[in-house]
């Protein structure tokens, strides 16, 4: 089943200070879209108004034809969204065993997917590594089985192996599969992604991975990304 999970013109205010300005991007599933920004470039902001968790102050979030501009991010979960912050993505005070016991279905897919838990499942969450939190997290979104998985950073504290093992995960699910990373992973270079870059709240740059890894590489070193 096709998705898609879009921003048109959206804008978003943080008190004075306007996060994102005028905002167009889309994303489709089955399928993994990246938005890519260093901080204070509004990636994360545009996960988090995909995600129903920051109001927007204009324009819409469209889900498969749809406005759900004003549904609260607690509906959109209900409907099949799924995301994962950054931080405080995992209950600190749970085990492993109750954290994936949570998702509500046998999680032997999650100990397949990162076996290093098997041998964490009675520990406390938060005694976690940063990377081993993020396998967690990242556990619990695949036992979802959501129509759309937004995730802040996944491979943030891995193992380049065990990075590029999660954008295997990610990429092969059924799900329309939204990341923000602050650079393209090597993961994807090679891989079918569609890329946003984003800078201070605008977005410079729509294609693909191939597309965008490629335009990097042409950079002279030491200069910036171009508008």
């Amino acid at each position: 089943m096709t998705t898609t999970i879009s921003l048109r013109h959206a804008r978003v205010r943080y008190g004075p200070l306007e996060a994102l300005h005028g905002v167009t991007i889309a994303a489709h599933g089955p399928g993994l879209t990246v938005l890519l920004g260093r901080n204070g470039s509004g990636r994360t902001t545009a996960l988090r108004a995909l995600a129903g968790t920051v109001r927007l102050s204009g324009g819409a979030v469209v889900w498969d034809g749809v406005d759900v501009t004003r549904v609260p991010a607690y509906e959109r979960a209900r409907r099949g969204l799924c995301l994962v912050p950054e931080r405080q993505a995992v209950f600190g005070s749970l085990s492993v065993r109750e954290n994936l016991e949570l998702a509500g279905a046998p999680y032997d897919i999650a100990l397949d997917a990162y076996p290093r838990l098997r041998t964490l499942l009675a520990r406390r969450a938060g005694t976690l590594s940063g990377g081993e939190q993020r396998m967690l997290a990242l556990s619990r979104a695949l036992l979802a089985r959501a129509r759309v998985v937004l995730v802040d950073e996944p491979a943030q504290g891995m193992s380049p192996t065990v990075a590029a093992h999660t954008y295997e995960l990610l990429s092969g699910l059924d799900a329309c599969v939204v990341v923000a990373e602050q650079r393209l992973p090597p993961a994807l270079r090679a891989r079918a992604a569609v890329v946003h870059e984003l800078r201070r709240g605008a977005v410079v740059f729509s294609g693909e991975a191939c597309e965008f890894a490629g335009r990097a590489g042409r950079r002279p070193t030491g200069s910036s990304p171009s508008a």
